[in-house]
């Protein structure tokens, strides 16, 4: 098995892939102490058999460049499975995103193989091969790496090979090629994976709509993230959600009022942490009321939305089993009470093939113009 450690190696593998149609990609990386992503192994292959190797970016001097310049040339097809966290990886180093892009678990829920489906069983179900999952939770930054570390990270690309070609086999002779298009421009989209801190605040759940608290935890949220990015660490080990949302409420003006709340000492509340806390505070109360960010929407409540929406899951369940696709693919149950609230709800089962899968029947059902009935072990779509 080959481990590229030198720049000149590496760039006459590169040059051998730059001539492929296609070449598969896989990455191997640790996140557990850090908030980027550190990558520890990175694996590619060509059509050819022997046109196989993993990639040491530990490796002293080694210069990535060649990888990137193949990631970028839009003649090859790079192929991935459960493509986010790899191209989040070549983003956060290159600038840039690897485009076109084939992710054979999206494919794979397309072309009817379930939800989310693992790499190892679609191998087993495409290609027969049995991978060895003893490696699978090695420790990627030691060196050196054994050979049967090497075995089983190499064979993250060489089965996509056959794995590839199969299902992009399945999609032109079913013609559902197109319905790709869609999940791999949001993969390829660098809004996908940009990581802007004054916009950290929105993934925290809460259910206040007191707009100055809302104007602390943007504030703390936007520090804290700021903070990690920085530092290189988990948000957590900055501050952690509960404390954030524990601060945002009794908003601290003095390192006393500070060292009582959740988890904060009385000497972190006196040190560097505990002053850029305060001034967080401080600056999100000065704020004038036009400056206060606005709850998020109420979504407007309908009587019988339970039972509505039960009737659109049934739909769903229909419609994905007679067009043998998973169901994560078509609509969430967060789609579904949209649906059930609004027909001009912003959700992709209302647009393009999803729609015509499950959208138009999903509204019909709604206003009662089809109805769903039951015989023996079948269920159809009547209309009324």
């Amino acid at each position: 098995m080959t481990l590229i450690a030198d720049s000149a190696e590496l760039q006459a593998f590169c040059a051998r892939l730059a001539e492929a149609d296609y070449i598969t990609v896989d990455t191997e990386f640790l996140r557990d102490s850090t908030y980027w992503p550190k990558l520890c192994l990175l694996q590619l292959a060509g059509p050819a058999e022997e046109d196989v190797a993993a990639v040491d970016p530990l490796a002293e001097g080694i210069d990535l460049a060649p990888v990137y310049t193949l990631s970028h040339n839009p003649k090859i097809v790079k192929v991935l499975h459960s493509a986010r966290q790899d191209m989040e990886i070549f983003y956060q180093l290159s600038g840039r995103l690897p485009a076109p892009i084939f992710d054979t678990q999206v494919a794979a829920m397309v072309c009817g193989f379930g939800e989310s489906v693992g790499y190892d069983t679609l191998a087993r179900k495409l290609t027969g091969a049995q991978i060895d999952k003893s490696s699978r939770f090695t420790d990627w930054s030691r060196r050196p790496l054994a050979q049967r570390q090497l075995t089983y990270a190499l064979a993250d690309v060489t089965h996509l090979r056959k794995i590839y070609k199969k299902l992009a086999r399945r999609l032109e002779k079913s013609g559902r090629a197109p319905w790709l298009d869609e999940e791999m421009a949001i993969l390829t989209s660098p809004e996908t994976y940009r990581l802007e801190p004054e916009e950290a605040w929105k993934r925290l759940k809460t259910r206040s709509n007191d707009r100055r608290y809302l104007a602390v935890l943007r504030a703390l949220a936007t520090w804290r993230e700021e903070e990690a990015q920085q530092r290189d660490v988990p948000r957590g080990r900055v501050l952690r959600d509960e404390q954030l949302f524990d601060i945002a409420a009794h908003r601290p003006t003095s390192e006393d009022e500070l060292s009582r709340s959740r988890g904060i000492s009385r000497d972190l509340a006196r040190g560097r942490i505990g002053k850029a806390i305060l001034e967080t505070v401080s600056g999100a109360l000065a704020l004038p009321d036009s400056d206060l960010p606005k709850p998020p929407p109420t979504q407007k409540s309908m009587n019988g939305i339970g039972p509505l929406m039960d009737l659109l899951k049934v739909m769903l369940k229909l419609r994905c089993e007679e067009h043998d696709v998973a169901q994560k693919l078509i609509a969430s149950s967060a789609d579904l009470e949209q649906i059930a609230i609004s027909d001009e709800a912003e959700v992709l089962a209302l647009r393009g093939w999803r729609y015509d899968i499950f959208g138009r029947d999903a509204l019909a059902l709604k206003h009662g113009t089809v109805a769903l009935s039951a015989s023996g072990n079948k269920v159809r779509v009547v209309p009324l």
